[in-house]
Order: structure tokens, then C-alpha cells, then sequence
């Protein structure tokens, strides 16, 4: 099992005492837009006499603590820019190494929280894992709550998805092979313990989804599409993972594949970045929080047979070296071949050929090879306002209502200075919100003439948005929102 180690993201320290349960009890005020309520934690002593317990927190107002029912003292710790501010809670009586002690703690919200802090005194950080109501264990930082009217459909044997009633049919479909993508899972690591595979659509408001595994979520496609499916979605994580170089710097350090975190808002470093050892390690390592070291000694136990062979990697380079990997894969490139064929053609055409493009160079592309397409040609030199415009003729890109295919024309039109796009490219980044689309359509409209708009936007949206959201944006577009 993993040690407990300190982490220099959050004030709580995970090494003294441990949170083991949540109760939390809420009363939403829809009128001033925040939630009054009560959390009581069962927090678990790691040492003997343990003075105080800290809870990470941001913009709570505090009204009362207690521990075991007794009244506790409480300070509230200076402002950090992007930890918040420490919940100091004196303890009024002695503990022990494997006491338990329920502290309880009273307070409300702001009308703008949205982050876990905003909304729960918590140890704010990976390696503190408890259960919370119906006995669900999950990591600390893995809280959501949801008010409204929703409705639910049932897509599967175990799985429901929620909506509002707008949008749960819809929602539905979307979301019809959920149960084929479980049983792939399963087949790849394992039964899914948890019992029910319920699903949260909100609508034009979709959370960020934290904690996927990339190389399963691959391995999961290649069992429902094929290898070369998998390879053609690898060669798109090669790119997305270039343009987060690009974006954050070769030399960058939050670029490696370990960062170091002191003093670094883990959320700045949000980029792109063996089967029988996967389903090995989940196993190995369920319900706990794991190091970069512990990961690579379980490498090494589990292919002892292969030492030798694991001593020639060059870790450093991997993994504490900034930018690219030391190494590129040679991947299958059967599904990319037809979308980089259709960029350079549209990239090399004159005037007079654009009467070659119809609708018909699309028939035959799946979502995924035009997301492809329009990521290629990102990657090109603007094309001419009059490309795009025959583009929009010819595939009607702005009926489209897939995000990725959305998110990367509006760019696109963006880019060839289409003036009608930028109004429709700012709506997109406010109306959802993803990081993956939310910066890059900022950014695209920071340039030339538009930066004016691109700012006046992002003031009258930043109040609804995550503040991890506001930090970065507040950095890409130069803005100060500290006043």
C-alpha cells in the first residue's frame, strides 16, 4: 500500500490524519446561490497527540467547529492564490495513534463556488481517499454536487444516465454503448466493483472528467473498433500532446512527465501528456494513491524477468526531462492516410479548384478522421477566407453538433479572420466547460482586432467558471483579476 506523503498542494497533512468518512448535510439556497450546510468528517489520528487538524478550504465563511460534540477553536489561515485558505481547528482533548475524532464543521458557501474547496472543508488531496453517504470510497477531491430538475433513462443492466428533460434522450443516445464499453473494461482489468455506472449530463455545462486512463481508454476502443483504431486515436494524442509542448514551452518543466508540484498550482500543469501490468497494478495499487517511484519499483517487480532490459531505458529523459518524448512510436497509419490526403488537397488548392470539394469527401470518414482533418489543417498555415467558406458550403461544419469537430472549424474560421465566426467561437467557450476547448478558442480569438471582444467575454463569464478556468484564461489573455 502506498505511504502517506505530504503534498504541496494542500495544507492538509495527509501524514498526521487521514479523513475515513463524509457526511454532509445541505440546504441549497437558490436565491442567493449557495449552499448552508453542515460536513461532519471522521478524520483518523496517525499519531499521538495530534494538536490540530487542517482542512483545506476557499471562500467558505466558517460559523462553528466542533469535535465529538465539544466546541472547537478554529482559525482561518491567509489567502492562497490557488490553495486557498487553511481551516486550522484546535482540538480540545488528547488523541492517539488510531483514534477516531468527528469534526464537524458549519459554514457556507459563495455564490461562486465551484471547486471542492468552494464547496466542502476537506484534506484537499490524492492520497486521502473515504467513503461519503452511501459508502461510495473514492478520492477526497472526486466530489460533485448537482441541484436540479433532472430525469434519468436506463441505458444498461447497471447504468443510468441523468439529465434535465431536455436533454436525457438525448443523452441517451449518446450514451447508448456505455455497458459494451463496461464489459470491455472489465475483459481488459477487471470487474468494476462499484455496482452501478450511473451518468451526469448536463446539458451545455458538462464538468471537466478528471482521472481517465488514456492507454485504456485506447485499449477499450481497439476492442470495440479495431488496432488500427486505436493506433489512428494514438496519433492524435501525439499531436494534442505536441501542441501542449508548444503551448507551455519545450523547456517547461510542468512538461515533464513527473513535474514537481512545490509551489505549483497542479491544475497549471492540465495537458495532453502493457496490459497484463495495468490490470496487475490497478489491482495491486485499488483504493490507494501512488508515487512515480512505487510506480516504477512495481514495473520492475512485476517484469523481473526483464531487468535488464528496463535498466537501458533512459528514465531521466522520460521522465524528468521537459518536452517531447526521447522517443517517437512508428504507428499504423491506415485511417490517417485518407484525412491527411483531404488536408493537403484543401491546403494546396487554388481558386480555381475549389469546385472539386463536395459533400462526398466525407461520406466516407468516420467523427473521428474528420476531427483528424480539421486537426491537420490547424496545423497548416491559415487557409484563405474563401477556403473556408467553401468548406462551410461543401460539409456544413457549423451544423455540426460534435464538440471536437465543432471546437476545432470555429478555430479554423477564427484563424482566416471569418469575422461572423468569432461571435459563435465565444459562445463555445463560455457555454461548456472543457479546458480542451474553452483556452484554445479564447486564444484563437486574442488575436488581431478581436482580443477586445475575447476579453470583454471572459469578464462577463468568469464568475460562472471553474477558478482553475479563470487562472489560466486570466494568464492567457493577460487579464488581472485579482481587483
Amino acid at each position: 500500500m502506498a505511504s502517506a506523503q505530504e503534498d504541496p498542494c494542500s495544507y492538509a497533512s495527509a501524514s498526521k490524519c487521514a479523513t475515513k468518512h463524509l457526511n454532509l448535510s445541505y440546504h441549497v439556497d437558490f436565491e442567493r446561490r449557495v449552499l448552508k450546510g453542515k460536513a461532519a468528517l471522521t478524520v483518523e489520528v496517525l499519531e499521538d497527540h495530534l494538536p490540530s487538524v487542517t482542512l483545506d478550504t476557499r471562500d467558505l465563511t466558517i460559523f462553528s467547529v466542533t469535535a465529538n460534540g465539544q466546541v472547537a477553536k478554529f482559525t482561518m489561515g491567509p489567502k492562497h492564490s490557488f490553495m486557498g485558505t487553511p481551516l486550522e481547528i484546535t482540538l480540545p482533548f488528547d488523541l492517539s495513534r488510531g483514534q477516531h475524532v468527528i469534526v464537524e464543521v458549519n459554514y457556507e458557501t459563495a455564490s461562486t463556488a465551484s471547486a471542492l474547496q468552494s464547496m466542502i472543508p476537506c484534506q484537499d488531496t490524492p492520497s486521502v481517499k473515504h467513503s461519503y453517504y452511501a459508502q461510495v470510497a473514492m478520492p477526497s477531491y472526486l466530489i460533485a454536487i448537482v441541484v436540479g430538475a433532472l430525469e434519468s433513462r436506463e441505458i444498461g443492466p447497471r447504468s443510468r444516465v441523468w439529465s434535465e428533460k431536455e436533454f436525457v434522450d438525448k443523452a441517451a443516445f449518446e450514451f447508448s454503448e456505455t455497458e459494451n464499453m463496461l464489459k470491455a473494461a472489465e475483459e481488459l482489468v477487471g470487474p468494476y466493483v462499484w455496482g452501478q455506472y450511473d451518468i451526469l449530463e448536463t446539458g451545455p455545462y458538462p464538468m471537466l472528467n478528471e482521472g481517465h486512463t488514456v492507454y485504456l481508454e485506447r485499449m477499450i476502443g481497439r476492442v470495440l473498433e479495431s488496432e488500427q483504431f486505436r493506433q489512428f486515436k494514438a496519433i492524435g494524442g501525439w499531436k494534442d500532446l505536441q501542441e501542449s509542448v508548444n503551448t507551455f514551452g519545450a523547456n517547461n518543466p510542468l512538461t515533464n512527465l513527473l513535474p514537481s508540484l512545490l509551489g505549483v498550482d497542479p491544475d497549471d500543469a492540465f495537458s495532453s501528456v502493457f496490459m497484463g501490468f495495468v490490470k496487475s497494478y490497478i489491482q495491486m495499487f485499488a483504493y490507494s494513491s501512488v508515487t512515480t517511484e512505487e510506480w516504477k519499483a512495481y514495473l520492475f517487480t512485476y517484469f523481473k524477468d526483464k531487468v535488464d532490459v528496463l535498466n537501458k531505458v533512459d528514465w531521466k529523459a522520460w521522465v524528468h526531462t521537459p518536452g517531447m518524448p526521447p522517443v517517437r512510436p512508428q504507428y499504423d497509419t491506415t485511417m490517417a492516410d485518407a484525412c491527411i490526403a483531404l488536408c493537403s488537397k484543401w491546403t494546396k488548392a487554388g481558386e480555381s479548384e475549389l469546385g472539386a470539394f463536395t459533400e462526398a469527401d466525407l461520406k466516407t470518414l468516420s467523427s473521428h478522421q474528420v476531427i483528424e482533418f480539421l486537426s491537420l489543417v490547424l496545423l497548416e498555415e491559415p487557409l484563405p477566407l474563401s477556403h473556408v467558406k467553401r468548406m462551410q458550403e461543401v460539409y456544413d461544419f457549423n451544423s455540426s453538433t460534435n464538440a471536437e469537430i465543432r471546437a476545432r472549424w470555429l478555430r479554423l474560421c477564427v484563424r482566416s479572420k471569418w469575422e461572423e465566426a468569432v461571435p459563435r467561437a465565444l459562445q463555445m467557450a463560455t457555454e461548456q466547460g472543457r479546458m480542451k476547448f474553452t483556452r484554445p478558442l479564447f486564444r484563437c480569438t486574442t488575436l488581431r482586432k478581436y482580443r477586445e471582444e475575447a476579453v470583454s467575454t471572459f469578464k462577463a463569464n468568469r464568475t460562472a467558471m471553474h477558478p482553475v478556468m479563470v487562472a489560466l484564461l486570466s494568464k492567457d489573455l493577460k487579464v488581472d483579476t485579482t481587483s
